[in-house]
């Protein structure tokens, strides 16, 4: 399911009312040997194939959203998160989150990881608390913000698109 479509006034008022300073921010240790931290070389080549941008899921998205005559830039870096897909004319931002990265499952999957704890639980949680600050920034500055996970957008596509035409719909009508 999607992480965060503010649907209901009370969450929407909850994360209005949130004071961002007023969270205690993770601190994720630095990736070193010398912090008793290891790798390999396949792993390190591994993860260096790991994108940020233009993920399969990302182009898929924005595919779709064009497929529908619906109007989007990309990696918008004036706001905050740097969303995937902007769509400026509705004040939206789209996510396309990684299961991994951003956490899905987390208290099951927390539970899985086994090498290097340490680094990696920290990390997952401070990328999680970082996209709740983000997501209270953006709808503070009038964005609704549609969070979807790489799986869901790879399985349910038409589904997530009809989400964002459902708003943009209740949008223009609004307006």
């Amino acid at each position: 399911m999607l992480i965060v479509i503010v649907k209901h006034k009370i969450l929407h008022f909850l994360l209005l009312m949130t004071k961002i300073n007023e969270i205690d921010i993770i601190k994720a240790p630095r990736f070193l040997q010398s912090n008793g931290f290891a790798t390999t070389a396949e792993r390190s080549l591994l993860m260096s194939k790991i994108r940020s941008k233009n993920t399969k899921c990302e182009v898929l998205m924005r595919k779709a959203l064009w497929a529908k005559g619906i109007r989007y830039r990309k990696n918008n870096k004036t706001l905050p998160g740097k969303p995937d897909i902007t769509i400026l004319k509705y004040k939206i931002a789209i996510f396309i989150d990684g299961e991994f990265w951003h956490g899905y499952n987390w208290p099951k999957k927390k539970l899985a990881i086994k090498a290097n704890r340490d680094y990696w639980i920290p990390k997952i949680e401070r990328n999680m608390q970082r996209d709740e600050a983000n997501n209270i920034k953006l709808i503070k500055l009038g964005f609704r913000v549609f969070r979807f996970w790489e799986k869901q957008v790879q399985k349910e596509t038409a589904y997530c698109i009809n989400e964002i035409k459902q708003y943009i719909g209740t949008y223009s009508c609004n307006s």
